[in-house]
């Protein structure tokens, strides 16, 4: 048996794979029931076509919003540059981005799952052998063969094996500003995906079904609780601030994370629990639910006998590798020059129009951008369609 520890859309995702494969598991959740937090929003083509083999992408897009082009606008709204994700229509069967919160994903991946799950039960220590791993919890002892950790940032399960989470805080932190306002209606044409580039303030808007996020980067000298939101509206947005109402706002810091190995013996870490990183584009959730797949499936051709254990090390590299390698520089580029002279914002600026106006950098650019040079590439039976058991 199989014990993934955590019920979120990576943890959720793993424990499907292995199901899937029809591979005993059993789900390990400290909560009473599904996260309702408002968190991650953004997935990308890479991620959905995965989602796809699972069953679930389908249902998933119908309460999603579709965003089919990138745009780069000015703080006054004018369109400096664009990017259609038609560009890549050939190496994906779902060219957009999606936006939906990531808890209308969880419940569609629980309704597939037809393993154990433990709700109201946290994991205390770990004890592992050459047969097993022995998982202590408020709700008794659990033995499994192998452990999946995908309980998050504040993993448990990373503590009780003493290990480290080295790296360090960025030096910005973010402003999430809520609103109902329909900012596409305020600028007509506007992307559900547009990055608005001045010196003066920069910002991020991202269109969901039912409300709109402003994002904006502020340097970690300021103090969040002085934070003058309509103020900051003001200065990135000038000609649509006074039109759009504030429901809700709040600051958060991020992190560049990273665990030294994601395979400890018996017990294999994904998502959070492995790596933190920008939340920019959204990338490192989406990365999370790659970890899911590719370790899942990893596992389970070593459970079958397919494979021999060293499969595991392979996984565990390879999903280290595109954290460091593809993920932790992409999303760090999507906020470089965002705040800062005016030379640095036109640059970038710059070079985003000329790659937009080159077919074949566009092309390259949205690959990068949507993850499909970095997710697993496993066959997996396509289940989209089947009915949910």
């Amino acid at each position: 048996m199989i014990a993934v520890i955590g019920a979120g859309p990576v943890g959720l995702t793993a424990a499907l794979v292995l199901a899937r494969d029809g591979v005993p598991v059993t789900l390990l959740e400290r909560g009473p029931a599904l996260g309702t937090t408002s968190r991650a929003s953004t997935f990308h083509p890479a991620t959905l076509d995965l989602l796809a083999g699972l069953g679930v992408a389908d249902e998933f897009i119908a309460q999603g919003r579709k965003v089919h082009d990138l745009q780069w606008r000015s703080r006054t709204g004018a369109l400096l540059t664009r990017m259609s994700f038609d560009a890549i229509s050939g190496r994906t069967a779902h060219p957009f981005r999606l936006h939906a919160e990531q808890t209308v994903l969880t419940p569609l991946l629980l309704r597939r799952l037809t393993a154990e799950i433990r709700w109201n039960t946290a994991v205390a220590e770990v004890h592992q052998d050459g047969d097993g791993v022995e998982l202590i919890t408020n709700n008794g002892t659990v033995r499994a063969d192998y452990v999946i950790a995908a309980d998050g940032a504040h993993s448990t399960v990373r503590t009780a094996l003493g290990l480290d989470f080295p790296g360090k805080e960025y030096p910005t932190y973010a402003l999430r500003v809520i609103t109902t306002t329909e900012l596409d209606r305020l600028l007509p044409g506007l992307s559900p995906m547009t990055y608005f580039r001045d010196p003066v303030q920069s910002c991020s808007v991202l269109g969901l079904p039912d409300h709109w996020r402003v994002i904006l980067r502020l340097p970690h000298t300021a103090d969040p609780a002085a934070v003058a939101v309509e103020a900051l509206l003001h200065k990135a947005l000038p000609t649509l601030a006074d039109r759009i109402e504030v429901r809700e706002a709040h600051t958060y810091r991020t992190s560049r994370r990273v665990i030294d190995d994601y395979r400890v013996g018996r017990v294999l870490f994904a998502g959070d629990a492995a790596h933190l990183t920008s939340t920019a584009g959204g990338m490192n959730m989406n990365c999370g639910i790659h970890d899911a797949v590719d370790i899942a499936t990893a596992l389970s051709h070593v459970v079958n006998g397919d494979h021999g254990s060293a499969l595991l090390d392979e996984a565990a590299r390879r999903r280290r590798n595109v954290v460091t390698d593809h993920v932790i520089p992409a999303s760090e580029a999507r906020v470089s020059g965002v705040d800062g002279q005016a030379g640095s914002v036109d640059a970038a600026v710059r070079e985003l129009a000329a790659t937009a106006s080159n077919p074949i950098e566009a092309a390259r650019y949205l690959v990068r951008a949507s993850m499909l040079d970095s997710a697993p590439r496993y066959p997996a039976p396509t289940l989209e369609g089947s009915v949910a058991p």
